[in-house]
Formats: structure tokens, C-alpha cells, sequence
């Protein structure tokens, strides 16, 4: 089964499928015939993959698991590999992985020779769902995440399900941390026409867990083709691409705080929009019902709100949220729900934000 989507920004193609391993290497070659390439792959994802791809190690760059590894020093180690391995602004990278490597690696690509062709082959839920498609590519530094980076396309995204069949519960979990978050967002994309995702979701949790590939593909289409829509409106985050961020301001926050150890990052973005619910309906942006329904779904994947005076003292949290880069002088920001599957942007002082989180 193979389905295939367009994105405008960057003209290139993505590939959801359940194809062979053989299949994709088959089309990755293809795709970069005649060039150089380098991949940079996670020492995880190599090891559990190396017999399906059998991978050049002349071609090959192998990096540590964990968010803690999008850092600088990773960054500088891509850039030297290339060079050494003698790419050439013709030449292209692939990004083998997870989020982390997707991240690293697209910003080495945005920034070697001021800019050469790379590919995304997500091999996690997350990265399936978000990271791999959009063009943000980042390193963290220890004041924050994402606060070196780009926004820089991809030349093609391999989708392919099977590397969900080796993936950790948690992982699992965190895709679907972002995967909710398009379906609270949906009207407010523009999609041409209504998924309906809040109410699949609600709908088919069983045969998503009992890993159907009709609905897991169905799934991840859905989510990209509402991210494909406000990415094609507003590729660099101007206006309409901030939705993405629903529930992102308290999770970048408790990712930073507990130095990537505590959470994975699609259950932070879940406590985040916990939060915003929370807020939402506090300040009568939502209905009862509808803030009922949406902790509900929440909470029928198995997430359950997080008591934040055990993480962090509220004061520490909202230092954290003013290094956001979403923060401004007018205060801090946050996306919230403001009707059925709508959101918007919405600024608090720091007053009224510790009046939240207590």
C-alpha cells in the first residue's frame, strides 16, 4: 500500500508505504543516483537496521541516540564528515532516524556550502507525523531547544511504517502527542476539505494500537496533509504555521528543564495542551463539552495530566517559557483552543501564567 502527497514549498514529494526494505533502498538509490551521499543515522536505528540496508560505511556517519545529541558539537561533526568524504553542493544527505537526526542533519544540510539536497527517512512516529516534513531544522543548546536553525525543505520524505515495528512503547506514544495536536488543530488549517480526525481518532484507537496498516497509513496521511496545508500558507511561521505549536510552550520548557530525560517530546507537547485546554476553558474560549471530550481522548490513549509542582517550581517553568523563541516583549505565547478542532494565538503575562500553572 502506498500512498503519496505533494508539498508546494520546496516542490517535493512524500512516500507513506508498507513497501519491503528492498523496495525503499531501491528508491533511495534511485533517488540519488549519480550523486555523493552521506547518511547520518542514529547508532540505534543502525543496529537495528544494518542487515535490511546494507549501508557503505564510506557513505556513513553513525551518532549517538537522544535529544541531548542536537547539539553543536554533532552539528560540526556532520559538516566535517562531508567535507571529508568530499560532498559537494551537488551532492546530497540523508537523514536516517528519529527527529533528532532528521533536525541535525537538515540544518548541516542548510548551512554546508551554504546549502545541499537532503532526504528524510523518518524511522519513528514522531518524526513520521511532524519533523520530517515542514522544513524546521535545529540544534539545542543548554538555555534551549531549537534555537539554532532553519527553515530549509527536503528534496524527498520516505515514509515507510515497517520501522514501526521495532519502536519503543514511549516513542510510540510520543508521535501520538503530536499526532492529537492536528486533530484539536484541523478547522483551523484549511484544509480543503473536513478529515474529520478528532472523531477517527476517537473511533479507531484499537486497530491504531493493534498496529492495522490501513489505519496507521491513514493516520499519518491525515496529520500531513493538515501540516502540508499551513506549512504550503506560511512556510517560515509568520502567521497561520503557528498552530503547530499547540501545546509546545510548556513542552519546550519541561524538555529543557529536565534535560530531555523525563519526557519524550510528544509527551510534553500532550502535558502542554493539557495545560492549554486547562487555560482555554478557565478564560470561556471553549465549551465544557468540548473540553470534556478532548481530555477524554487525551486520556483513551493512555496520557494523563501532569502534576507540574513536582517537575519544576512554577517561577522556574515561566523563566524557561520567556527563552522560547515564541516569547516576545508583549509576553508569552501560547496557541489555544478557542472552539471545536480551532485554535488560536494568545499572549499572558507573567502574572496571569503563574496564576495557570499553581
Amino acid at each position: 500500500m502506498k500512498q503519496l502527497l505533494h508539498v508546494d514549498v520546496g516542490d517535493y514529494d512524500i512516500e507513506i508505504s508498507d513497501n519491503s526494505f528492498d523496495e525503499l533502498k531501491l528508491s533511495i538509490d534511485d533517488f540519488t543516483s549519480g550523486r555523493k551521499r552521506l547518511f547520518v543515522i542514529s547508532k540505534k536505528v543502525y543496529n537495528l537496521y544494518k542487515k535490511h540496508f546494507n549501508f557503505n560505511k564510506e557513505e556513513l556517519l553513525i551518532l549517538p541516540d537522544g535529544e541531548k545529541e542536537k547539539n553543536c558539537k554533532n552539528y560540526i561533526k556532520i559538516i566535517k564528515t562531508a567535507l571529508n568524504k568530499g560532498l559537494t553542493r551537488h551532492d546530497v544527505m540523508i537523514a536516517f532516524g528519529g527527529g533528532v537526526i532528521g533536525d541535525l542533519t537538515g540544518f548541516a544540510a542548510s548551512t554546508y556550502m551554504r546549502g545541499i539536497d537532503y532526504i528524510q527517512i523518518p524511522t519513528t512516529l514522531l518524526s513520521m507525523v511532524d519533523s520530517s516534513v515542514g522544513g524546521k531544522t535545529a540544534i539545542d543548546i543548554s538555555e534551549g531547544k531549537n534555537i539554532a536553525g532553519t527553515f530549509y525543505q527536503p528534496k524527498a520524505v520516505f515514509i515507510n511504517i515497517n520501522f514501526l515495528k521495532t519502536l519503543e512503547r514511549q516513542q510510540f506514544n510520543s508521535g501520538l502527542g503530536e499526532i492529537l495536536k492536528y486533530a484539536f488543530i484541523e478547522t483551523s488549517c484549511g484544509y480543503s476539505k473536513p478529515v474529520f480526525f478528532f472523531e477517527f481518532l476517537t473511533l479507531c484507537c484499537e486497530k491504531f494500537f493493534e498496529f492495522d496498516t490501513v489505519t496507521l497509513i491513514r493516520i499519518i496521511d491525515y496529520s500531513l496533509k493538515l501540516k502540508i496545508t499551513v506549512v504550503n500558507k506560511d512556510e517560515k511561521e509568520n502567521g497561520l504555521r503557528k498552530i503547530l505549536n499547540l501545546g509546545h510552550t510548556l513542552a519546550h520548557a519541561l524538555e529543557t528543564i529536565t534535560k530531555y530525560k523525563k519526557f519524550t517530546h510528544g509527551e510534553a507537547v500532550v502535558y502542554g495542551m493539557f495545560l492549554a485546554f486547562n487555560i482555554a476553558f478557565r478564560k470561556g474560549l471553549i465549551n465544557y463539552s468540548y473540553y470534556r471530550l478532548s481530555v477524554e481522548l487525551m486520556e483513551s490513549l493512555g496520557f494523563k495530566n501532569l502534576n507540574l509542582g513536582k517537575v519544576a517550581e512554577p517561577g522556574k517553568i515561566i523563566r524557561y517559557m520567556k527563552r522560547d523563541k515564541k516569547a516576545t516583549q508583549e509576553g508569552i505565547t501560547f496557541i489555544l483552543p478557542c472552539g471545536k478542532k480551532q485554535v488560536k494565538e494568545v499572549k499572558y503575562s507573567e502574572d496571569e501564567i503563574l496564576e495557570f500553572l499553581k
